[in-house]
Formats: C-alpha cells, structure tokens, sequence
C-alpha cells in the first residue's frame, strides 16, 4: 500500500491524500480529503496544480470534515472528470450544501472586483482564478453518500470505511479504513482529521480508537498549549468591557462553520453568568447565518452545557442584542456605527468576504479592538495582523493599523498538543506507521519528537509535499 500526500504536508491547509492499494488482484486508489491551499499567492498556485495522475483513476473520496481546506477543491476534482462517490456525515454534507457554493461564489466575486479594478487603473498584479463555478459545485454535490458515525460502508470490495466523532466542528470525523489487500493481512488505517479538544464548547469529546496499522495525525498546534476555558473568557470579558469603555467596536474575524456559533455561545455565556453587560452582536455572513440555523437543527450533537445556555437564551432574548445580516446593503450600514458594536464576519484568516470590509473600516482607529479567534496561515491577511504589521494592503489601498490585536488562543477548534498526545494514548500499542500531517513544520517537527519521547512510538514520520510512502 502507498500514501501520496499532495497537500497539509509540512503546512495546515490543502489537505489530500491519495491511498494506492491492490485488492483483489485490482490496483484500487482513494483520496481523503481534498482541500485548497489558503494563504496568499503561493497557495493559489498550489490551487491550480494538475494531479499527476487522471482523476478518472480515483475509485471514491472520504471527506472527513465540511472546512474548505479539507473539502474545497472537490467541485474542481468532480469537474475534471472524478465521477465516483464521496463520502462523509451527514451533518457534514449539510454544512457542504452552504459552504462550496459561497466559495464559488466568492472565488467570482473576486475576479470580478479585480477586473474592476484593473479598468480603472487600481489593481495591481495578477487577476485570479476562480477554480469552479457554482453549477460544478451542484454536480459535485450529486455524488456524495452520507454515513452517520458508527455505520460501516464498504466502497468498494476489499475495503471496510467507518466515521467516529472527531468532536472538532459539526459533523467532523475521524476516517478508518480496513483495507484486504491481494496476498497480505487485512490493514486498518485511521485518518484523525481534525481532532477536537477535550472539554471544549459546542462539540463533544473526540472518540477515542484503539488500534491502526497506520496513522495519519493532525498537528495544527502540535507545538503548544492552549489557553484554559477561564482565562479565554477572562481575556474576552477584559477586551470587550475595555473597548465598550472606549465607545470602540469590537470586530471578530470567525470561521462561519464551528468558530462563529463558539464565539455567540461564549458571548451569550458570558451575559448568563452576569460577566458582560448587554450586548449588541450582528454576525455578518450568510454563510454563518445558515450553519447557525443548521447547528439548531443538528442541536443533539452539541454538548449539554452548550444546550443549556442556548435554552437560557431562548427564554432570554432580550438580554443580547442579536442581528444576523441578510443582504450587502445592511452589511455596508455597518461601516456607519463607530462605537458599541460586535461584529462578526468571515472568513477566520481574514483573505475573503465580508470580514475584509469590517478590517478596512475599523483597523486605522485605536479605539477599535480586532479579536482574532482562530489559526491563521501563512501569508493570510489575519497572520499579518498577529505578526503586528503597521499597515495592511485591502482592496488595492494601504490601510493603516491602529486597532489593537488580541488572539483569543482558548477558542481553537483543534486540540493542543497536551490533547492530541491524550488522545494518541488511546492506541492500545504503536501503529506500524504514523504520519504527522496538518501542521507547519516547527509545529510538526516539535509533535514528532514527543510522540517518540513521551510514547515511545519509533514508526513516526514528517511526510513530503508531492512524495509517496510505503506502509
């Protein structure tokens, strides 16, 4: 058996692995995940790049969460001709009906403004590259077949493929795969995804497995320890009473799908335990409306706590001030308000949508406070901003940054290293092969040498972008 890892390979986004496999005396190929790179030029090139091999030849894909950077390419994949079928939860498939048609949706609306602007003189540099079009992502959406966790699918003969929970975002799963190869003994390969943390809000704790022959682990903040739950909510209480203080607005640049309904959970949380005053939230992004209301709908997969404050809301609408912004002319009234509001827009790393407004409108002024809320990539606008830059590039304009910048580290939806290392010690004896993916390499290097320290586990390996292991 062969694993090619085309992306999330020495870097966070991109996700995609190809598994290569005799069975039954046939050559059998799989992909999971198939994401897009995020993250400035680099990761659009990384975007555009062919497979080295037909996507005809793909036999199915597993999709182990709805995030674009594990599922964003996929209507590119469908329409260059991979036809079989993909599979991933139901919850997820829901969420994927809202999130690939923004991304088409976004991917134009940028080479339309680029355009635009390059007539009038204002844009410099290359124009972009919309990767799909709207009428793909519904073809792409045709071929998908949804399993709830704990049911088992055989995709194809000789190979055996089961979800359990991964507790990261709704819907999120841990991938394994039992796979008989010709003249070998069955192999049972896990794929963690995107592992949540323990005890964190909305999601449940990530199910715990107990064997693999071979493992593909996530390491996104291999490298460190998260902030506990009380000290993120005493950061936020202190942020926000300071800069409502201030008559100063409080921008959050939230992942629509996972950090946007942790964020409201938090807030509203916070108002129940009488640490915040009233508050005034809009959250602008159709596309976080509509996971909001899809949480709702999927409301037993939330955590009891979580249950609990949103019932409390629900007999309490008056005590937080909550809009959801529909169309762009209410979203432009935003810019009007200077001081008292929180604004909640996407995207999480800043490169795209509503967000990028919100940021023009309030970085140049001091008593603004911009709440960073979730991992930011390499080379993305919101890395830019953690790294304290003093001015920013937007919509071809510098813009200068007064606002002051918190990264709120509590509230990742990935578990720190302390977690993972926990839920590694779940396997009841070291796989034969352990692959640390999803990481950048200080991030990943660092989990490797404490999987062999502190485990003992001497198979673990930092796979390369484009390279083929043996397993």
């Amino acid at each position: 058996m062969k694993i090619q890892f085309f992306g999330a390979a020495g870097e966070v986004t991109g996700s995609r692995h190809s598994v290569q496999a005799s069975i039954g005396g046939r050559n059998r190929r799989f992909m999971v995940d198939y994401g897009m790179f995020q993250g400035g030029h680099e990761a659009s090139l990384k975007n555009l790049e062919p497979l080295p091999f037909s996507p005809k030849e793909i036999d199915f894909i597993v999709l182990t969460h709805a995030h674009i950077d594990h599922s964003g390419l996929l209507p590119r994949l469908c329409a260059q001709g991979f036809t079989g079928p993909i599979y991933c939860t139901s919850a997820t498939f829901e969420l994927l009906k809202i999130l690939l048609p923004d991304s088409a949706h976004l991917q134009f609306a940028d080479v339309e403004r680029a355009e635009r602007k390059q007539k009038a003189g204002k844009w410099r540099g290359e124009i972009p590259v919309a990767l799909y079009s709207r009428e793909e992502v519904e073809m792409t959406l045709n071929q998908f077949e949804v399993l709830e966790y704990g049911q088992v699918a055989e995709p194809c003969a000789g190979i055996d493929l089961e979800f359990r929970n991964a507790g990261h975002i709704l819907g999120s799963a841990i991938a394994i795969l039992n796979i008989q190869e010709t003249d070998s003994r069955n192999k049972r390969c896990v794929f963690s995804g995107d592992i949540g943390m323990k005890g964190r809000v909305l999601m449940p704790d990530p199910d715990v497995i107990s064997q693999a022959d071979v493992l593909l682990i996530e390491s996104t903040y291999g490298d460190r320890l998260h902030r506990s739950l009380q000290e993120t909510e005493t950061e936020l209480v202190e942020v926000i009473s300071s800069t409502m203080r201030g008559h100063g607005n409080v921008v959050i640049p939230a992942f629509a799908v996972g950090r946007t309904q942790e964020v409201l959970f938090l807030l509203i949380d916070l108002v129940r335990k009488g640490l915040l005053p009233h508050l005034s939230i809009w959250v602008d992004s159709p596309m976080a409306t509509a996971a909001t209301h899809l949480t709702h709908h999927f409301f037993s997969q939330l955590d009891r706590e979580s249950q609990a404050t949103f019932e409390w809301f629900k007999n309490h609408p008056e005590a937080v001030a909550l809009r959801f912004i529909a169309d762009v002319e209410e979203s432009k009234s935003l810019n009007k308000i200077k001081g008292g509001a929180i604004i909640i827009s996407a995207s999480g790393m800043c490169d795209a949508g509503r967000i990028v407004h919100h940021l023009a409108n309030n970085l140049p002024y001091a008593q603004n406070a911009i709440l960073i809320t979730g991992f930011q990539a390499y080379g993305s606008l919101g890395r830019r901003l953690v790294d304290k830059v003093p001015m920013v590039r937007l919509f071809g304009e510098e813009v200068i940054v007064k606002a002051s910048i918190h990264t709120i580290g509590g509230l990742s939806a990935h578990a720190d290293k302390a977690g993972l290392l926990d839920w590694l010690r779940g396997f009841k004896k070291a796989p034969q092969s352990v692959f640390v993916v999803h990481g950048e390499p200080k991030a990943a290097n660092a989990f490797a040498t404490d999987i062999r320290d502190q485990l003992g586990w001497n198979h673990v390996q930092i796979p390369e972008r484009l390279h083929s292991y043996d397993c």
